[in-house]
């Protein structure tokens, strides 16, 4: 149920909204924090401010080490995206990061049996099949991390902002345990790695537009009125929301929040090679029972790389589609990487706004066409492997 705030709190997250600049806003959110109870329902989302509050405070700090040159010794939260993904590796310490990230990257990482060696994230590009992957090592996960013991909030920071993580166990280490406490992390930080059956979207407008609320979808154990007097009690009155599946009230709060995030997830179970490893992945895999996919590795051994790569493209939904420039027989080599569902008005966005504006048909080839190449429009829905051919005005 929602954490049903006091009036106060109320108040205090109304001035978190108000707020300017991100000092002030981390001013205001630790105010708000002095009013929300302490007890068990309001254990998430004190979890999250406070791990806002700590990534303001790390980007204030890093602006302020820009500025004078001076380093403020603190991790960075944020890392620059390339490739076609970013990835980023979670565990507990020892479960074999920097082996898989030397395994699988051109990154220059220290491999040791010393727990807790990793202190900074490290990037690193993973090539397959035409697909370039960003792995990052993140710091060890450990019990308490959400709460920004150690370095956790660095770790669960990166997770927030990649497209996609790998929860990696030792498989012959208790892996269950691990994944559970990795698992226990993540959802106190509210990022979720099992896919959300609805979605609610708050388009705050402050041009006195009044509140609608778009339902696409229905609501569970709860009415249209009641999620109106929830956004009116967090002072939401002039906004447009976007309902769409099956949505809860709590579901509706974290939006207000802005907390809860998906990120698509596969699970790396670690030294394959090890004795009691096998009977420990059997384990494994009952208790996940089909519900995120696992890929079973010795990194140490460079075993499994090849379905390591393969299921990260399934599990994140890409596909790879290549073009062609009009009158050439070849195509230029890399793909454009997309998300499953792309059209080829999502492709011609890509490579050039102009591309969109002065779109005039495409050309596709396809094993799936009966008929290729097919003359198309923006519309289309492409699919990997697929080839283009866009023809301009």
């Amino acid at each position: 149920m929602p954490t049903n705030l006091p009036p106060d709190a109320l108040d205090k997250w109304a001035e978190v909204e108000a707020a300017k600049g991100p000092r002030e806003k981390m001013e205001k959110m630790q105010e708000f924090l002095k009013y929300v109870p302490q007890h068990k329902g309001t254990m998430k989302l004190r979890g999250e401010i406070k791990r806002k509050i700590a990534i303001i405070r790390n980007d204030l700090e890093e602006k302020k080490r820009k500025g004078t040159g001076k380093s403020t010794g603190g991790p960075k939260i944020f890392i620059e995206k390339e490739g076609s993904a970013q990835i980023v590796l979670l565990g507990m310490t020892n479960v074999g990061k920097s082996c898989l990230m030397t395994a699988t990257t051109n990154s220059k990482v220290l491999v040791t049996s010393t727990p807790y060696s990793t202190h900074e994230p490290v990037p690193g590009i993973m090539d397959f099949a035409d697909i370039q992957f960003q792995f990052i090592e993140a710091p060890a996960i450990m019990e308490g991390s959400s709460d920004g013991r150690g370095t956790g909030n660095v770790s669960l920071g990166l997770a927030r902002n990649a497209d996609g993580v790998i929860l990696m166990v030792d498989l012959s280490q208790d892996p269950i345990g691990q994944l559970e406490l990795v698992l226990s992390e993540l959802e106190k930080s509210r990022v979720l790695v099992s896919k959300p059956s609805g979605r609610v979207e708050i388009d705050r407008r402050h041009t006195g537009a009044a509140l609608r609320i778009i339902l696409v979808g229905s609501l569970v154990d709860c009415s249209m009125h009641d999620v109106e007097n929830l956004l009116r009690n967090y002072k939401i009155n002039d906004a447009i929301v976007r309902i769409s599946g099956n949505v809860t009230l709590d579901d509706v709060e974290n939006a207000i929040f802005e907390t809860t995030t998906y990120k698509p997830a596969v699970i790396v179970a670690n030294k394959l090679d090890l004795p009691g490893a096998e009977a420990n992945l059997r384990h494994l895999i009952q208790y996940v029972n089909g519900k995120l996919p696992i890929v079973a590795m010795s990194c140490e051994q460079k075993t499994g790389i090849e379905k390591l790569g393969q299921t990260l493209i399934d599990a994140l939904g890409i596909i790879r589609v290549y073009t062609k420039e009009p009158g050439s027989k070849t195509d230029t080599g890399r793909p454009f990487a997309l998300n499953r569902g792309s059209t080829i008005g999502d492709l011609a966005k890509n490579i050039h706004k102009e591309f969109l504006s002065n779109f005039l048909f495409a050309m596709v080839w396809a094993k799936r066409l009966p008929f290729s190449p097919k003359k198309v429009g923006l519309n289309f829905v492409l699919d990997d492997g697929d080839i283009v051919e866009i023809h301009l005005k």
